[in-house]
């Protein structure tokens, strides 16, 4: 995929667990993008009430006023379904993020293939340095920067 000719969505999830049947999602955010333009943002993020782990509730505590809050996971993937259309889908290839977007029929593939780099526990931080990018909460910007700086 050219992605500098293509509309496409960036997303990370924030999961309580692997896969959807085990955890519930607890952050949701996405960036589309037409080449490199920014067309939308999606940010959405389970209840706090509804997180039983508290580590997750510290986790998502900055920017409470920017995410739209949903009673449920399946709430949240019924409006990203929308949200999405059916453009393609980067993704970091980590353990869990297939498993949360499998309903969805978009194309997805790793974000990282586009960085010419493979996932590992450090990219984030490793994008950061390499990028010289301005560390933030927001994963989805910091491999927006990055593609604009490889692309």
């Amino acid at each position: 995929m050219d992605l500098l000719k293509t509309k496409y969505i960036i997303v990370e999830i924030i999961p309580t667990a692997l896969t959807p049947q085990k955890g519930d999602i607890v952050q949701l955010s996405a960036i589309k993008l037409d080449g490199i333009q920014l067309l939308d943002r999606f940010d959405y993020r389970l209840n706090e009430d509804k997180i039983y782990i508290p580590d997750f509730i510290e986790m998502c505590n900055y920017d409470k006023e920017l995410f739209t809050y949903k009673e449920t996971s399946k709430e949240i993937m019924e409006e990203f379904k929308k949200w999405v259309e059916d453009l393609p889908i980067l993704i970091l290839d980590n353990a869990y993020t297939l498993n949360f977007l499998e309903e969805l029929e978009n194309n997805k593939e790793s974000v990282l293939k586009y960085l010419n780099k493979e996932y590992h526990d450090q990219i984030i931080e490793e994008l950061i340095q390499e990028n010289n990018i301005e560390p933030t909460n927001y994963i989805v910007d910091i491999l927006y920067e990055s593609l604009i700086k490889t692309l």
